[in-house]
């Protein structure tokens, strides 16, 4: 449920950053926790997945099992999820690499955005999904969400980030357009 071009920037950016922990807001069924999980542990076999939803039993078996996951039932914005986030950056030190797809609205998205303003640091990687949202070029009528989050947070913090155009348009195709987002 993501385009391959985001899919393959991931990859990269993986490849690249080596980190020690991916978070991921929104899990699903858990096929990208797994895919990332696959790719982090051959570049870095410390490499640890965090993902995070607040329905888990959707979640298949195989993710549920891989040694290299863990998952947390909670909602994204919940004060457990970042202390975790933290309690895992003391036990496995490295950067970190986080993925935003879970409720869309822009509220619960500037929430996740704050929350890793505490557990993240220079050099870190962040990715909101989905800001291709609400025109942006599609479903015009989902009203603010993922990339007017991205702008409020912005206008609020704004030298927490600067934006990885080049990632960002790398392939011509992004459903994260200004969501690739560096720690500075």
């Amino acid at each position: 449920m993501k385009a391959v071009t985001d899919l393959w920037s991931y990859q990269e950016i993986i490849s690249q950053l080596a980190p020690s922990i991916i978070v991921e807001f929104g899990t699903y069924i858990g096929g990208s926790a797994l895919y990332f999980a696959t790719i982090a542990t051959n570049v870095n076999a410390r490499a640890r997945v965090l993902t995070v939803d607040h329905k888990t039993a959707r979640i298949h078996e195989s993710v549920k099992r891989h040694p290299a996951i863990e998952i947390l039932e909670f909602c994204t914005t919940d004060p457990a999820v970042g202390s975790r986030i933290s309690k895992m950056r003391l036990e496995n030190p490295g950067p970190l690499f986080a993925i935003l797809d879970s409720d869309h609205r822009k509220s619960h998205v500037v929430a996740e955005l704050k929350s890793l303003r505490f557990v993240t640091s220079r050099g870190d990687y962040v990715v909101v999904e989905d800001t291709n949202m609400n025109g942006h070029p599609i479903i015009t009528d989902f009203g603010d969400g993922p990339m007017e989050a991205v702008a409020a947070y912005e206008s609020e913090f704004p030298y927490d980030y600067r934006h990885d155009k080049g990632r960002e348009t790398k392939f011509g195709l992004t459903f994260a357009p200004r969501g690739y987002l560096i720690r500075q």
